[in-house]
């Protein structure tokens, strides 16, 4: 069988007047657009305008829900929430995508944690079963988009839930599959002909590769190329064209 894998992308992410990323630019390159959900970023306009621009295009959208942190644009650990709240806080952000994209005549099929929140529950498994929770109360029928290999994939797993296995393009991996902090050197990649060659190659080989240079065999199906540094959408187009290239389709995640 041929592969094919989803090309996603977070979007959404500015608030008010203050605007992060070319989301138009990377909705023509991109399968899926994780949206942000008003905690850690974006507001009821940009959310509806995001899933508009994304409908018209027919990129598939899913919530992107985080710790509750406009400042630290959810990139900060947060302690002293119970996993029930947090629980709660998820349910409350994606609806608040399903109400916009309504609007906006889109629908929403998938969630994906972000920041803090999402490398934490990578973790800490009461924090991933809270996410995965939400998402089945929800919507049982929303994708949830994991780190394979990760508590995120098993709690995902442990309640039934349809799983899309993430890698991403532009950051590198630790030897237990998670990714590395953002604050160690060599942890964000900037070279797209490398970024794009790498992907390429975890695809085919069905595995993650640590800056050790340690393989972690894992499924694949959607790869993360992050909005919000400047070679994003160069980055995206050599990406998609180097999949193409080598023969791996690129499709929704959502599309069996």
């Amino acid at each position: 069988m041929a592969l094919r894998v989803d090309l996603n992308s977070d979007m959404g992410e500015g608030f008010g007047p203050w605007k992060m990323g070319d989301d138009a630019a990377m909705l023509d390159i991109v399968t899926s657009a994780n949206i942000a959900c008003g905690f850690h970023a974006g507001d009821p306009v940009i959310m509806t305008e995001t899933a508009r621009l994304a409908a018209a295009r027919g990129v598939a959208i899913g919530a992107h829900p985080g710790f509750m942190d406009l400042w630290g644009f959810g990139r900060r650990q947060i302690r002293g929430e119970s996993p029930a709240d947090i629980e709660k806080f998820i349910a409350y952000q994606i609806g608040a995508l399903q109400a916009t994209a309504a609007l906006a005549g889109h629908r929403v099929t998938h969630v994906k944690a972000h920041g803090a929140l999402s490398n934490m529950a990578s973790v800490e498994a009461d924090l991933a079963l809270a996410i995965g929770r939400a998402i089945k109360a929800v919507d049982r029928d929303l994708i949830f988009v994991v780190m394979p290999a990760t508590e995120l994939a098993r709690a995902g797993e442990a309640l039934g839930l349809r799983c899309a296995n993430e890698i991403f393009a532009d950051r590198a991996y630790q030897d237990d599959g998670t990714l590395m902090p953002r604050k160690l050197p060599g942890s964000m990649i900037h070279d797209k002909d490398y970024a794009a060659a790498r992907v390429v190659e975890m695809v085919t080989d069905g595995a993650l590769r640590a800056a050790s240079g340690r393989r972690i065999p894992v499924p694949v199906d959607t790869i993360c190329v992050h909005s919000d540094s400047a070679e994003a959408v160069e980055m995206a187009r050599a990406v998609k064209a180097a999949l193409l290239a080598a023969g791996i389709a690129v499709r929704p995640m959502h599309e069996d």
